[in-house]
């Protein structure tokens, strides 16, 4: 189970949706019912921000009538978690909001609920755009009381990027952004690295300083297209677009583009074998193959493993 939350938090979701699967096969194959739930969590926060909405939305459905009648509350945050990610990227903020406030208000953080610290900036991001400053003031200052980046590198890039969202003023915005993503260790958690960079350099652009919104803007398109995280890649090209710059497509140019073994790779996950079966069939690790994957994509300018094929048979074109 947190192997499979690792691979979520530090981008591996190709990986974690594999093992979210294994989860739910050896739960219902040896009885521990009880645990689906939380496979079916980590399934559902890789299609939500993937724009798989069906999906998505039918396991958090499958999660709260699970829980509900049993009161096991923490399935219900995780739930929550999945459905905030889901209006997020849908632009729905004000069900975001609705959601991320059912795990902890605004202005606290919700004791025995950890998903209050995950949902934190998600809260913030919802309140700020459904004009609701003074609740994302409030929800600030409950993070910085509590000293809520103290604990990890990536709570404090969550913590900084929700007080610089909710900033009054362009310069203060702009400033704590940059000291956030200066922090040591933040690159290992690229989905939320990228939001705030995505953050930063909307901030940037209205603050009218379009050269330096770029920067961040690309690095946070690169970065959801590797994750294949479309609702909020789309919104990185739009922003980049306002900076009258067209977001990067990596253009493969001939085979070479590949090394002998990312082009081995990349046929067998192109005829639709899984991770794990590649690792079987090359003698790699689980891990090698998956970080082997996130070089190839950019190379093609692809975002997601459907559409390798086609990326593949433009390259002998």
């Amino acid at each position: 189970m947190h192997l499979c939350l690792d691979d979520y938090l530090t981008g591996r979701w190709d990986e974690c949706a594999e093992l979210a699967d294994e989860g739910i096969q050896v739960c219902e194959e040896s009885g521990y019912r009880f645990f689906t739930w939380y496979f079916w969590y980590c399934r559902a926060v890789v299609a939500a921000p993937r724009a798989d909405y069906t999906t998505a939305d039918r396991l958090t459905d499958q999660i709260t009538r699970f829980a509900t009648p049993r009161g096991v509350g923490t399935a219900l945050h995780y739930a929550r978690h999945v459905d905030t990610l889901a209006d997020i990227g849908r632009s729905n903020f004000e069900s975001a909001y609705r959601h991320a406030a059912a795990v902890s208000p605004a202005g606290t953080l919700a004791s025995h609920a950890p998903h209050a610290l995950w949902v934190a900036m998600d809260l913030v991001e919802a309140a700020v755009r459904t004009n609701r400053r003074a609740e994302a003031a409030t929800h600030v200052r409950a993070m910085q009381e509590s000293d809520m980046a103290a604990l990890s590198p990536r709570l404090a890039l969550l913590a900084g990027g929700s007080a610089a969202l909710c900033a009054d003023e362009d310069g203060d915005a702009i400033s704590l952004f940059a000291k956030k993503l200066e922090l040591p260790g933040v690159e290992r958690w690229p989905f939320d690295l990228a939001r705030v960079q995505l953050a930063y350099g909307e901030r940037l652009r209205r603050a009218q300083a379009n050269s330096d919104s770029r920067g961040p803007l690309s690095m946070a398109y690169d970065a959801f297209a590797l994750l294949g995280a479309r609702p909020w890649m789309e919104h990185a090209s739009k922003e980049l677009r306002a900076t009258g710059w067209i977001a990067p497509r990596a253009a493969a140019a001939g085979g070479r583009v590949l090394t002998p073994q990312e082009r081995e790779i990349a046929d067998l996950a192109a005829a639709g074998l899984s991770n794990k079966q590649i690792t079987e069939r090359l003698y790699l690790s689980h891990r090698t193959v998956g970080a082997h994957l996130y070089q190839i994509f950019p190379k093609l300018g692809i975002s997601s493993r459907a559409a390798l094929r086609d990326a593949l048979a433009a390259l002998g074109e």
